[in-house]
């Protein structure tokens, strides 16, 4: 697939796919949050269950920004998925919305540090990681992480980024591997 600069409609079909695909799985994956938290309570550590899960939160974006490959379409991909699950009745209600945009950002900012021009495991890697950056930086700001020991800290960061990486890195990929080989990606982006 090559990179262009406009916006095709085929492209924001396959954005609204992604979206509201993903905002359906974002309602069963609330259930799965709610018990692993239970699980993970009473031995302290309820807050790995966020941690775990959150590569699946934040898998659209990077999963737009690598199939359309245009500027924004990670920021909107992962807004839109954020939009699906709030009018789906998701848990957190409209702020579900501001976690959508930060996390967006923290993907397009991934294919932003490769000019978007790197369409391969660098890009998923460095998306990784700026969605991981980002998104911890919001967490020790709303949620508190600063307060916490520097150990749980450490390990919150770290698995938080392997899921990114498992999410976002190795499923995006692989997901887009079978995508293109079925041909369904074969018409976007020829010119």
């Amino acid at each position: 697939m090559k990179w262009v600069k406009e916006w095709y409609l085929s492209d924001i079909i396959l954005l609204a796919l992604v979206g509201i695909f993903f905002g359906a799985i974002f309602m069963g994956t609330n259930y799965l949050y709610d018990v692993l938290t239970a699980a993970l309570t009473p031995v302290g550590l309820s807050g790995l269950a966020n941690e775990i899960l959150l590569g699946l939160w934040c898998m659209p974006g990077m999963l737009a920004g690598y199939l359309i490959r245009l500027k924004g379409s990670a920021t909107l991909g992962e807004l839109l998925a954020a939009t699906v699950e709030m009018f789906f009745g998701g848990q957190w209600g409209i702020a579900t919305l501001i976690s959508g945009i930060v996390q967006g950002f923290g993907s397009e900012l991934g294919y932003i540090v490769t000019l978007y021009k790197r369409y391969d495991w660098v890009g998923l890697t460095a998306s990784a990681i700026t969605t991981t950056l980002v998104t911890f930086g919001w967490d020790l700001a709303r949620n508190g992480y600063f307060k916490l020991q520097l150990w749980l800290l450490l390990l919150y960061l770290v698995i938080r980024f392997i899921s990114m990486f498992v999410f976002g890195g190795l499923l995006t990929k692989a997901i887009t591997d079978l995508l293109d080989r079925s041909h369904v990606l074969k018409s976007t982006h020829n010119n």
